[in-house]
């Protein structure tokens, strides 16, 4: 008996792909998978893999977090051996970064006011916010809660990847530079730095510069006093001027009005 023959059917778009082989769906789908993963065809050698067969190179996350990681390895065990730390968590950090940029004209320059935002944008790689007024100051013709400038606060791995910039890019391109003042400690283990041009940064362009801005960073730390925050400030590279430290303030004793009294008296 003549087995039955299958009515013919009518190749489409879904008979052309049910017709697929079976077998062949794992293969596709792992060399998909291969290439994917890797961003290269399955079977081809990484892109930054060694020519050697040796480990990889380091990414560019690696790259951006390098003083992160060097904190972590090499100026940690430092620290803790100089300063005698028991405790890991006694070691002092960078807590926050805030970079503020001043405009006394802002609120009648609107487009000056979003230029430096923008620039504070393109530096820090966050986005900054308008900073108000406080208080009234008829002086200087400002009123409560006008807009005198923008400030941004960095924090985790934007606040080491600005402060990896600022160290080895910023401010050796300054012009005349000779090294920080080591006495810009508040006592507390903060320091402030001030920039009179934003242009030392890459990211600025001398042409599309209007106006030469200035700004200042603000570098909050858990050190207790300023002779920890500049060591670790130095650890990470920062070039402080030679022949310094911080400065020890001693205030005088305010004197009451009885001695100024006694001495007017002894005049007479």
């Amino acid at each position: 008996m003549a087995a039955a023959t299958l009515p013919a059917i009518v190749p489409n778009r879904l008979t052309a792909r049910a017709q697929l082989p079976i077998r062949s769906l794992p293969a596709a789908a792992g060399a998909a998978a291969g290439a994917t993963a890797t961003g290269a065809p399955h079977g081809a050698r990484p892109v930054d893999a060694d020519e050697g067969g040796g480990p990889r190179r380091q990414g560019g996350a690696d790259k951006l977090q390098r003083l992160k990681t060097a904190y972590l390895e090499r100026i940690v065990p430092i620290l803790k051996e100089e300063f005698g730390y028991t405790n890991i968590h006694e070691v002092p950090k960078i807590e926050k970064i805030v970079v503020n940029c001043g405009m006394g004209d802002a609120e009648q320059n609107s487009k000056g006011l979003e230029a430096a935002i923008r620039d504070l944008a393109l530096i820090t790689g966050q986005r900054p916010a308008k900073t108000r007024a406080k208080k009234s100051i008829a002086t200087f013709k400002l009123r409560e809660g006008t807009t005198v400038g923008a400030a941004v606060t960095l924090r985790g791995n934007m606040m080491y990847y600005f402060l990896d910039r600022l160290i080895n890019l910023g401010l050796p391109r300054t012009r005349d530079f000779q090294g920080i003042n080591p006495n810009s400690f508040d006592g507390h283990g903060n320091y402030s730095i001030g920039m009179r041009d934003q242009s030392v940064f890459p990211e600025i362009r001398y042409e599309a510069l209007g106006k030469q801005r200035g700004m200042d960073v603000c570098i909050t730390t858990t050190a207790k006093t300023d002779n920890e925050a500049q060591r670790l400030l130095a650890l990470m590279g920062m070039p402080f001027r030679e022949g310094g430290g911080p400065a020890v303030v001693v205030r005088k004793k305010k004197k009451k009005a009885i001695h100024f009294e006694s001495k007017s008296r002894g005049r007479k």
